[in-house]
């Protein structure tokens, strides 16, 4: 595995020598090895300051936002480094919907950057939010596990994709309101039978929208004896 990974990282070195990183967004030059020029890189706005509790992204820093004050998250912490906008949006979406692996690449690369400069402590596991069966054969693949798979390696922590399911198939979020979203997931995830969970678990999304899904993941995971659960996403939105 060690040769393997020198192998991949000697020819990742020589590709970017013989063809430059480009910028997937305006074509322009990459920064920093990175198909992302300098300009749109800064375009990505970092989520402070949000609340400690869901990151929903506040105009002035705040002990918890007002919906957290009234009621409290099933998660225990949410970290959530970026602010869901433009030029984010697109990257997601060409990476979410089209199939663009060099989107989802420069993704992965933005959130690894911003867990090494600061992240909540480190769990025991860390599980992305699985797709349904029917949803992960369209798409071909889980958004979710692929930005997870290199974040848990730069933080070296244990990544599980099969022990949190979704074995209800559940229409599409986009568009909901926030009542809908939560109506919507109700009995959407369960756990894998005979696995002994650690205390501490963070889940993991690409996007945390209103926040519905990871909290119906949390209140699985809590029932099934977990004591901590963090929420982590790359981006969350703001509140409509």
């Amino acid at each position: 595995m060690g040769i393997a990974r020198a192998v991949d990282g000697w020819l990742d070195r020589t590709l970017r020598v013989v063809l430059p990183p480009r910028c997937v967004l305006c074509g322009g030059r990459g920064a920093g090895g990175r198909d992302l020029c300098a300009g749109c890189a800064a375009d990505l706005a970092p989520n402070a300051p949000c609340c400690p509790c869901c990151a929903l992204p506040l105009a002035t820093p705040a002990p918890a936002c007002g919906a957290c004050l009234a009621r409290a998250p099933p998660f225990d912490l949410a970290w959530v480094p970026l602010r869901y906008g433009h030029p984010l949006d697109l990257l997601e979406a060409r990476f979410k919907f089209h199939g663009d692996l060099a989107a989802g690449r420069v993704l992965a690369e933005c959130l690894v950057e911003c867990a090494t400069r600061g992240r909540p402590a480190l769990p025991a596991l860390l599980v992305p939010i699985p797709l349904h069966t029917a949803r992960l054969r369209e798409r071909g693949y889980n958004q979710a596990l692929e930005l997870a798979r290199p974040l848990a390696r730069a933080l070296d922590v244990p990544l599980r994709h099969d022990l949190l399911v979704r074995p209800r198939a559940t229409p599409a979020q986009t568009g909901l309101d926030a009542k809908m979203r939560r109506r919507n997931l109700r009995g959407a995830f369960a756990v894998a039978p005979g696995f002994a969970w650690p205390g501490h678990v963070a889940l993991f999304d690409d996007v945390m929208t209103t926040g519905a899904t990871l909290r119906e993941a949390a209140r699985t995971l809590k029932r099934a004896g977990v004591a901590r659960v963090d929420a982590w996403a790359l981006a969350r939105a703001p509140r409509r």
